[in-house]
């Protein structure tokens, strides 16, 4: 349980509220430390799947922690931006109300998949169900860590650079944001699709079947 890749997975966990805390202080030096505790926490996704690989020291223990990390992670990231106007005072400017219209329509649709794909994750593993990784749930998890990211230094990017480079960079930030809500739903729906394949009595066995054969051709796991 104390292996190299869990001890990984938990440290994910524990810089969670060191991110949140400095995203919470004004000023651009604790929102800098905030952006790159938070990209040391998302590489170290990456990195403790190399470690368990290359050590060949998998666990369950981590196979249930590193979904949960990831997932606190990146809520946590999504509340804080949501929540970002309560730290700062912001202008009457109708654009701020803009900006945190489209902030909030993807991260609700991120989190409400997260709570969906937890809720259908139990009951597929019940039914000995399981769901291969996808090439589009790397991509998605991908692009929604560089969004919010991104996201991250938004207001020093209004701060410090040009208005017309702040605003391409701002929208930059803001369509990778709804595009990792998109691929979202997309990587849910295969979830969801096995849930209703696997309540048809006519399509269990071969679902299972299948199940059965993505383990052992080493590509079975959970979507990110």
């Amino acid at each position: 349980m104390l292996s190299l890749p869990n001890a990984i997975t938990v440290s994910r966990i524990l810089l969670v509220p060191v991110f949140a805390l400095l995203f919470a202080v004004p000023g651009a030096p604790a929102r800098i430390s905030a952006f790159v505790i938070f990209c040391i926490a998302g590489a170290s996704d990456a990195l403790d799947g190399f470690a368990a690989r290359r050590l060949n020291a998998g666990s369950d223990f981590g196979r249930m922690l590193d979904p949960i990390a990831d997932k606190i992670l990146v809520a946590v990231a999504l509340m804080m931006l949501i929540s970002e106007g309560n730290f700062e005072q912001l202008s009457l400017d109708p654009s701020h109300g803009l900006r945190s219209l489209l902030k909030l329509v993807p991260a609700l649709v991120i989190l409400s998949r997260e709570i969906l794909v937890s809720g259908l994750r139990e009951f597929l593993a019940g039914a000995a169900v399981s769901v291969p990784v996808t090439r589009i749930a790397k991509t998605k998890t991908t692009i929604q860590m560089i969004a919010i990211g991104a996201m991250i230094l938004d207001p020093l990017a209004w701060r410090w650079l040009p208005e017309n480079v702040a605003t391409t960079y701002s929208w930059v930030a803001y369509g990778g944001l709804w595009l990792a809500a998109a691929l979202t739903v997309a990587t849910g729906y295969a979830y969801f699709r096995a849930g209703l394949a696997h309540l048809h009595p006519r399509r269990k066995a071969a679902h299972r079947a299948s199940a059965h054969a993505a383990s052992a051709r080493g590509h079975a796991g959970e979507p990110a």
